[in-house]
């Protein structure tokens, strides 16, 4: 490990906190990589990739890379987004096909286009293009099996509301459809599904890696790979690629890494929230929970959890609805050290 030599005002100081990674969840072997790579000299970017990239091949969770959480058609897709503090460049690909390199993905497009965001058979038909390995099927067999036994259960719990049928696979129409016979709209609020988010919405359904590393020059990178929501909706995209709500970081400031329910979530752009908590001088523990509670203030109900950290290596999480886990490594840890993080209790009033 080396140190880096800081002037602060007149003084020299030996920083000992650099290199870090930090992940969501207790995703080890992909802090390992991430931390094998900033340790040799690589750059908070490449040292992401790595990390994110560990996960995708290691199907964490079932949640990350090919072969999970299939969609309404039994597909699986991959969002993923890489963000660099020091130019505030972003790549991501959302909803894409084909492909199984969400996060070398995103790093392409953040290295050969002046776009932010490619999406779809377009965002695959790119990465193919630059040198990644496809097309290929990123279903597994028990993504297959598990949508199998999804439809075998009348497609219950699903993303949709306010259509008909309520409780079976479709195809769906809003409950209010002029083309249904008069005592079936007269019925369709009555059959509404009532699960809550929490049913399909859970550390089980879709989870996302959210990665912050800072390298031996201080600098920091972040980096995000999922494969969404279990059963979503074909076409939907949530928080993973998405700068601000599922990561973000300054350079000057701080990183920020997200999961949970991203659908709620990304309306809140939480980890932006975090850095600009972080940069008007709160800590990073203050932060974090700020973030998490304005959510809570909107949805009581909704799952989620953020880690922030700032350019001092300090870093805490907050979280709301489940009891979270995330991943340290530091030069002072002989391996990663996963942190437990309780649910806020406090109640907040809706307004």
């Amino acid at each position: 490990m080396e140190s880096l030599s800081v002037v602060v005002g007149h003084e020299s100081v030996e920083w000992e906190e650099y290199p870090l990674v930090v992940s969501t969840w207790p995703f080890v072997e992909a802090v390992r990589a991430a931390w094998g790579a900033v340790d040799a000299g690589s750059s908070a970017v490449d040292s992401v990739v790595e990390g994110c990239s560990a996960c995708e091949e290691l199907r964490c969770d079932g949640t990350v890379g090919p072969g999970g959480s299939p969609d309404e058609n039994g597909e699986t897709t991959i969002d993923a987004l890489v963000m660099d503090g020091v130019t505030m460049e972003v790549g991501a690909v959302a909803a894409m096909r084909y492909v199984n390199d969400g996060i070398k993905a995103a790093r392409l497009v953040m290295q050969h286009t002046e776009h932010t965001l490619l999406v779809g058979e377009k965002a695959s038909a790119f990465a193919i293009s630059m040198g990644l390995p496809g097309p290929t099927n990123l279903s597994s067999s028990e993504s297959i099996e598990k949508w199998a036994k999804w439809k075998d259960s009348h497609c219950q719990p699903n993303f949709r509301k306010n259509v008909f049928p309520a409780n079976s696979c479709g195809p769906y129409h809003p409950s209010n459809y002029v083309g249904l016979p008069d005592e079936t709209c007269s019925n369709a609020g009555q059959m509404q599904t009532i699960n809550s988010r929490s049913l399909h919405v859970g550390v089980h359904s879709h989870d996302t890696i959210s990665m912050a590393v800072i390298d031996k020059m201080g600098h920091i990178a972040v980096g995000t790979s999922t494969n969404g929501a279990t059963f979503k909706i074909p076409g939907r995209v949530g928080d993973g690629p998405i700068a601000g709500s599922s990561a973000y970081a300054i350079d000057e400031v701080g990183a920020c890494c997200a999961t949970g329910d991203g659908d709620v979530m990304m309306r809140f752009l939480p980890c932006y929230q975090v850095v600009e908590s972080m940069r008007l001088g709160m800590e990073p523990k203050l932060a974090a929970e700020d973030a998490i509670a304005r959510i809570a203030r909107k949805f009581p109900g909704f799952l989620g959890a953020v880690v922030a950290l700032n350019k001092k290596g300090e870093h805490a999480g907050a979280c709301h609805g489940w009891t979270f886990k995330y991943s340290v490594k530091s030069p002072a840890m002989e391996d990663v050290k996963v942190f437990t993080v309780l649910p806020l209790k406090t109640e907040y009033p809706r307004n």
